[in-house]
């Protein structure tokens, strides 16, 4: 009997996943257990093992985004072929074409949606007579519509509401343009040819092209989102760091024969942040449509670097945590995230996120707010400063923060005070041990 490969949901947030290579090949035998493909998501890229055995049979070729839950393939008994209309899924879209749903069958030989077969017989119109632009030559809404709107207008001439607007805006006389939709009905792309053609310079020609897919595609589909949706400002703002630097020191050469961690600067950046949120839980909250929710819990991302992209793993209850501990559990999470081993699970329900560019030499940056949260802090790179006492230099430790917000949510002058706090936090940082 066949049995239905799906794709699997892997953690309560995947919406999709992307099929990033089959790892045995069509018609071979698989054992349950083994490693069938490698699915790429928003999180992670994992392998998948088959939950079944048989002959493996594909629906879909490598490269295919889907929904969770989508039929992607079947493994069948020998002999067996796999169900008749077993093709790709509703909402499967590869590299470069979206792959509608199963086609409806009108007759012997006609494909049509089922809304233009609606709009068809509402309007006493033949659907044999038109020429489908859905996939496969399938006749969607919008032929039928332009069908109807061809027959009502003078032959050559017809064409929407939108086509007029765009040739009014643009200057184009309708009469001189050939129409190439059904009964000579002017398109959008009718007008895209009628304008002339500007002289440029030969497009610079490209070696590579990296697909936005998989872990790319989600930090870029994201990030957009983000900035569209939220009302983003960035205040940077320079703390002293010579009581952190003093103190890690001492930190270093006390404990250098335990087993004890030696916590980072960005440690203890990541436990001030997390104190400072206790006294500012505007920063702390997510927007939804009733209003503003501050979050009871704090809990820290942290961005991570890797392969392709960025990881943001997640300490959880950061504020109750020590100082110590907190090292502990980022060098654990970057250290799985890096290596591919990191799960779903730790990657998620972040409600304040920390990213350091510092390493990199950057003093400030912009950095982007993670949808579903409110505010994220950006961490430069530790440098020297100066300051006067009485007319002679002074040299100090700093580093300048970028702490993006959603205005929305969160007005400048909070946004400042948690800025101060957290100052106030790092230049005593002896509280942060505990």
């Amino acid at each position: 009997m066949a049995v239905e490969v799906l794709l699997p949901k892997i953690g309560l947030t995947m919406q999709e996943g992307t099929i990033d290579e089959w790892l045995v090949p069509t018609g071979a035998v698989v054992t349950e257990g083994e490693a069938l493909l490698r699915l790429a998501t928003d999180k992670v890229d994992v392998d998948v093992e088959a939950e079944a055995g048989g002959l493996f049979h594909p629906v879909v070729p490598a490269g295919t985004t889907v929904p969770a839950g989508a039929l992607i393939g079947w493994l069948l008994a020998e002999g067996e072929r796999p169900p008749e209309g077993a093709g790709e899924p509703a909402g499967a879209v590869t590299s470069t074409t979206t792959v509608a749903p199963p086609v409806d069958r009108v007759g012997d030989r006609l494909l049509s949606s089922p809304n233009a077969r609606r709009v068809a017989a509402a309007a006493d119109v033949d659907l044999t007579v038109m020429r489908g632009t859905g996939p496969g030559g399938r006749i969607v809404s919008e032929d039928v519509e332009d069908h109807i709107a061809a027959l009502a207008a003078p032959a050559g001439r017809a064409s929407s509401p939108l086509v007029r607007k765009l040739a009014k805006e643009r200057g184009i006389d309708l009469s001189e343009v050939n129409g190439t939709g059904p009964g000579g009905r002017i398109r959008r792309a009718d007008l895209d040819a009628a304008l002339p053609v500007p002289e440029t310079t030969a497009p610079a020609r490209s070696t590579e092209v990296i697909p936005l897919t998989g872990m790319r595609g989600t930090i870029a589909r994201r990030m957009h989102a983000s900035l569209q949706e939220m009302a983003q400002l960035t205040h940077g703002y320079e703390v002293r760091m010579d009581a952190v630097v003093s103190l890690r020191d001492r930190l270093k050469e006390e404990w250098s024969d335990s087993d004890l961690p030696v916590p980072s600067i960005n440690d203890f950046l990541l436990k001030a942040a997390a104190l400072a949120l206790r006294e500012h839980p505007l920063l702390n909250a997510t927007v939804r449509e009733n209003g503003i929710h501050l979050l009871d819990d704090i809990h820290l991302g942290f961005a991570v670097a890797v392969p392709g992209g960025l990881m943001v793993p997640v300490i959880e209850d950061a504020a109750e945590l020590s100082l110590t501990r907190i090292a502990e559990r980022t060098r654990a999470l970057a250290e799985a995230a890096r290596t591919g081993r990191i799960s779903p699970a730790q990657l998620e329900g972040a409600t304040f996120t920390v990213t350091s560019l510092g390493g990199y030499g950057v003093d400030f940056f912009t950095p982007v707010i993670n949808p579903g949260n409110v505010a994220i802090l950006g961490v430069g790179r530790l440098k020297d400063g100066v300051e006067w006492t009485d007319d002679k230099p002074l040299r100090t430790r700093v580093l300048t923060l970028s702490l993006t917000f959603d205005h929305r949510a969160v007005d400048g002058a909070p946004a400042a005070e948690y800025l101060r706090t957290l100052s106030e936090l790092l230049s005593r940082p002896l509280r942060l041990l505990v």
